[in-house]
């Protein structure tokens, strides 16, 4: 017997589908609803006929043919693949792997590991368009994951993925890896007509997004793409804000605790009185600010004579920003150069740029594609602005149009981390509307 091509549809598609004469590989595994009521049809064999491509309108009348159990093994693997900032070697290897065995795929891994101090560059993946019309997408995902990361072991209940607690999961961001694998095996498996693809796989993102920032465009076709790195699904990011870190000292005086304690400028009081007066959380409606770091002191019987402080500052306005930075330099100076002492304190105050703005207009080419994705699958796409920041920062400065789409996972940099199946699946139909629209 030759080999059975199994096409599950409704009756009233049955005579469209057959008119168009589509076969489909029988481990394809379609399924679909036409309106709210199930799709089950025919079996026919077509022996020693090898499958048709699938026209992209008769395909999304029912569903993108994914391969759930597929998609779940491509997670757990790489979710078990140890990749902590810097050290995403063995993940980089695993993808490029992966990617080599299609046809016509090429894959490169580029120099920035001179740059970032990561043990790999970041991974392009090149997949030639079967559409000449389709102009060049790109979609970025991070091989970094946030610590406590090492040995991590999947948990699978009811289709939820969790770490067993005493890790993260790495659903930020191997679920968007897993997807994008998935995406390329069924694009592949069913023939189907789609745009050139690149997918960036960049090194160090959750440190700093120095894979990113040390990505060349040149090498990238594509003037527009989306980073999968977020949370909820459905939801297309098209802003988010700027961030400065702060990187501030303060300078005191030495002397012993018991002994002369009077001739000693604590350092760390002068602290704690600068935190207590620093403009930090919500700001206004645009803006964020936190001191997350404080170090300082050397022992217990001696005054300490130096400080060191971190934090950042955020705003989706460039204005706002800028005045936030004035205030915080305002308490500093205010409260450690008011000190009584004779020999009085300094400090130290510095706003290094940790990323840039992105604002993606509504009228945008890229969010152009994201809305016809979601007319031909039947959705309502939420747009919608982020507090952090991430690849798609820089590759807007580049002069990239990139939007983040959310991938469905839920308490991330926590050991409480979790993703679900069916939102992977359901963020995978979204990009393969994208890409073959």
């Amino acid at each position: 017997m030759g080999p059975v091509m199994l096409l599950l549809v409704s009756p009233r598609l049955i005579s469209h589908l057959v008119a168009l004469n589509i076969g489909i590989n029988q481990r394809a595994g379609l399924r679909s609803v036409f309106g709210d009521i199930p799709i089950y049809a025919i079996i026919r064999a077509q022996p020693h006929q090898s499958p048709h491509p699938l026209s992209y309108k008769a395909l999304m009348a029912y569903h993108f043919p994914i391969n759930q159990e597929r998609l779940a093994y491509y997670f757990i693997t790489l979710c078990e693949i140890d990749s902590p900032g810097k050290m995403e070697g063995d993940l980089a290897r695993y993808l490029q792997d992966f990617f080599d065995v299609f046809p016509g795929v090429t894959t490169l891994v580029d120099g920035s590991a001179a740059i970032t101090g990561s043990n790999t560059g970041n991974l392009l993946v090149s997949i030639p368009g079967t559409d000449i019309h389709k102009a060049p997408l790109f979609f970025n995902c991070h091989m970094d994951v946030i610590n406590p990361c090492i040995g991590v072991k999947v948990s699978r209940h009811n289709n939820i993925f969790t770490s067993l607690g005493d890790t993260v999961l790495g659903g930020d961001d191997k679920a968007g890896i897993a997807i994008l694998m998935e995406m390329a095996q069924v694009l592949f498996e069913n023939k189907l007509p789609h745009a050139p693809l690149e997918f960036l796989f960049t090194t160090a993102e959750e440190i700093g997004l120095l894979g990113a920032k040390a990505f060349n465009p040149a090498l990238l076709q594509a003037p527009m793409g989306f980073a999968l790195d977020s949370t909820g699904i459905d939801n297309v990011i098209i802003g988010a804000p700027a961030a400065v870190h702060v990187q501030a000292e303060i300078f005191g005086k030495a002397s012993h605790a018991g002994l002369n304690p009077g001739d000693g400028i604590n350092a760390i009081s002068l602290a704690a009185k600068v935190v207590v007066n620093l403009p930090v959380g919500r700001l206004d409606n645009l803006s964020t600010a936190n001191i997350g770091l404080i170090a300082g002191g050397t022992a217990t019987n001696i005054v300490p004579d130096y400080v060191n402080l971190q934090g950042e500052i955020r705003s989706h306005s460039a204005e706002l920003l800028y005045t936030h930075m004035q205030s915080f330099t305002t308490v500093f100076a205010d409260i450690v150069r008011s000190s009584p002492e004779m020999s009085r304190p300094s400090f130290s105050l510095e706003f290094p740029d940790h990323y840039p703005a992105m604002a993606l207009q509504l009228d945008d080419p890229l969010l152009a594609v994201t809305r016809k994705a979601a007319d031909i699958l039947g959705r309502t796409l939420n747009y919608t602005v982020a507090g952090g920041g991430s690849d798609a920062n820089i590759f807007n400065s580049f002069g990239l149009s990139t939007a983040i789409l959310g991938i469905g996972m839920e308490h991330v940099h926590s050991t409480h981390e979790l993703i679900a199946l069916d939102s992977m699946i359901r963020t995978l139909e979204l990009v393969a509307a994208i890409s073959t629209s």
